[in-house]
């Protein structure tokens, strides 16, 4: 895994070290979900001020952000694409383990340790999502 682009890591510094550690973790199964399904380089990024994964390769998923908040001090939050049904199909297979608003935001507990296998479903769901779509 490459190295924290110095935009992030300065973004991520000024959180809280719980949700930095959960930032962290969640970073690593991000790109071992990028290498485990093929989905080929990422493009780590900023949008709109939050840490942001996309895989490079057209028409292959789409862009998963996290952000934390002082409004909501304990949770770190996932970002899905709106027109999307990932954070529904989330609700669906994780009910309950997320505050999911329904259509992009996902927010887990940072008090609580990384539930891997959810955080995995969702970064394997938004980074193949175009991909997986084609094939449905």
């Amino acid at each position: 895994m490459d190295m924290l682009p110095s935009d992030i890591l300065t973004r991520v510094e000024s959180w809280p070290q719980s949700a930095q550690s959960h930032f962290l973790r969640t970073r690593t199964l991000v790109h071992d979900v990028a290498t485990s399904e093929d989905v080929g380089p990422l493009d780590e990024s900023l949008k709109w001020g939050q840490p942001s994964w996309r895989p490079k390769r057209a028409r292959t998923g789409s862009t998963l952000r996290l952000d934390w908040s002082p409004a909501t001090p304990d949770r770190l939050l996932a970002f899905v694409d709106c027109k999307t049904d990932l954070a529904a199909q989330m609700d669906h297979r994780f009910p309950g383990q997320f505050h999911n608003d329904g259509r992009r935001a996902l927010g887990f507990d940072t008090t609580h340790p990384l539930d891997k296998d959810a955080v995995w479903q969702l970064a394997r769901l938004t980074l193949t999502y175009h991909r997986s779509k084609r094939g449905r």
